[in-house]
């Protein structure tokens, strides 16, 4: 099977079936950033608006990361464009403050199937978007503290400090939502979200 480099090098010399199976590769990933952060309606435009964008920057793409963090970056950027353009002209938006829960606070798409579950995915929408991003992709992607640098675009040293940060924050919102004690959530919040990727995963969703 041919690694991610040969496909974009590939692609880059004009192969759109090795830029297909780029894209194919990757697209559950892409589509599964998407679920828990828009409504059904805008999920299947933003995962194209992603794939788009990096058909038309692939040439930007140096090399010093892999392709994954790199059209998770390109995701990123999307979903922020996505929420600050439906913003009135002028008002700021700070992913580092803000939720989804507060931008649109709609069911998320993916279906639980434990009251612990439900209550996961309803923290995670609750807490700033920047953090949900980081543990989502910690959690589901499986990504190590150097690849959500690299999507971040910052030190990995950051990186690990968010990861830890975003980890409290969320076991502060679940504890807020009617979970156990605050120990108690954070010792089983890795479990939660283990059990929640493997659904995600079999579903393939």
């Amino acid at each position: 099977m041919s690694s991610d480099a040969e496909l974009l090098n590939a692609w880059r010399e004009g192969d759109r079936t090795a830029g297909a199976s780029l894209f194919s590769r990757h697209y559950a990933s892409i589509a599964r950033f998407f679920r828990n952060k828009v409504g059904d309606g805008d999920s299947a435009d933003l995962i194209q608006k992603t794939f788009l964008a990096c058909v038309e920057t692939r040439e930007r793409f140096r090399g010093d990361a892999s392709f994954r963090t790199y059209l998770f970056a390109v995701a990123r950027n999307v979903l922020g464009k996505h929420y600050r353009s439906r913003r009135r002209h002028g008002d700021r938006l700070d992913f580092g403050v803000t939720s989804v829960h507060d931008l649109a606070p709609s069911p998320t798409q993916v279906l639980a199937r434990s009251s612990e579950q439900r209550l996961l995915l309803q923290g995670l929408r609750r807490i700033p978007l920047d953090a949900q991003v980081i543990l989502e992709l910690y959690f589901w992607e499986s990504m190590k503290a150097a690849e959500i640098a690299a999507v971040l675009e910052v030190p990995e040293g950051t990186a690990r400090t968010r990861i830890r940060r975003a980890k409290q924050l969320l076991a502060a919102e679940l504890e807020a939502l009617g979970s156990a004690s605050l120990e108690s959530t954070q010792t089983r919040l890795d479990d939660w979200a283990r059990e929640l990727r493997d659904q995600l995963l079999e579903s393939g969703e």
